[in-house]
């Protein structure tokens, strides 16, 4: 009987492990992801696609540059909540801070730039999945009235 609740502690432990190592692991992804486009949003060291762009994600992109400060703020935005999913540090956050900007790569390929679709969705899985994840972070926030 010993060793029968020894093996069921042992699974219990390996599946706590295995739930707490999979957000881990996908924030260190999304946040690579995030990190890494970030900086190239500044620094421009991926090389374009050969393909050209179709003409209204061309215009939308344009018009973000033109801004002055809203293409660099979105840089520094994937830049900043990807460090911090990197370090594993203020995740639920940085989650907030970054969903603004996974829903708009997502609206900007379905409708404007279709061809980055897959990696929209793949951001958009993590952000969901994570989100769950960290879900109890984000249940105050989600009271429908509170008293300060």
């Amino acid at each position: 009987m010993t060793s029968y609740t020894g093996n069921q502690d042992q699974k219990a432990t390996g599946s706590k492990r295995f739930a707490g190592f999979m957000p881990r692991t996908l924030g260190f992804i999304m946040g690579l992801i995030f990190f890494v486009f970030g900086l190239n949003m500044l620094l421009n060291f991926i090389p374009q696609p050969k393909d050209p762009m179709p003409m209204g994600a061309v215009a939308f992109a344009s018009a973000l540059i033109k801004t002055g400060y809203l293409y660099k703020l979105t840089a520094w935005t994937e830049i900043t909540c990807g460090a911090l999913l990197l370090l594993n540090r203020f995740v639920p956050l940085a989650l907030a801070l970054i969903a603004p900007v996974v829903i708009n790569i997502m609206a900007f390929h379905v409708f404007l730039a279709p061809s980055g679709l897959v990696i929209a969705i793949l951001v958009l899985a993590l952000e969901i999945y994570l989100a769950l994840a960290y879900r109890r972070a984000f249940s105050p926030m989600l009271v429908a009235r509170f008293t300060p």
